[in-house]
């Protein structure tokens, strides 16, 4: 099933069981993924939409960390919830070690040698990561590989 049909599909199970929760967070999906496609003037595939869904993901992460910096634990909960909402449609994540093998290979792979290589290994690395892990740990596990 495509991802755009499992969207709807569970859109209308949230309906049914009366979860505000998950039903706002799939609607919040589907309106990003609407936006998207006016923005490109075409329907967005199922990699594009794991995509958008990522960056949902990780405003997500973002609004978590600023919520309890400031104290705010009600908002980090909900934030949290709707984070959990999102991973749902996103594939498997990867751990740690398996991103840590993957950019050793890559590395192997563009046969980088410094952090001046950086740029090279990541564009090598995104498709092979691209809404399976948070960029930021990529990119932390590069810069500490090539240092």
């Amino acid at each position: 099933m495509a991802l755009r049909e499992r969207l709807s599909e569970e859109m209308k199970n949230a309906m049914k069981a009366r979860d505000d929760l998950r039903l706002s967070a799939i609607r919040l999906i589907r309106s990003a993924v609407k936006n998207k496609d006016i923005e490109l003037k075409r329907e967005l595939n199922d990699q594009e939409i794991v995509e958008v869904i990522a960056t949902l993901g990780k405003q997500r992460r973002e609004s978590i960390r600023l919520f309890g910096e400031a104290g705010r634990r009600d908002l980090v909960e909900k934030e949290e919830k709707e984070l959990a909402v999102l991973l749902d449609f996103l594939p498997q994540q990867l751990s740690r070690d398996e991103v840590a093998a993957l950019v050793e290979k890559v590395i192997t792979e563009c046969g980088a040698q410094g952090g001046k290589d950086m740029g090279r290994v990541m564009k090598a690395l995104t498709p092979h990561v691209a809404g399976r892990a948070d960029g930021k740990t990529v990119s932390d596990l590069v810069r500490e590989k090539l240092g």
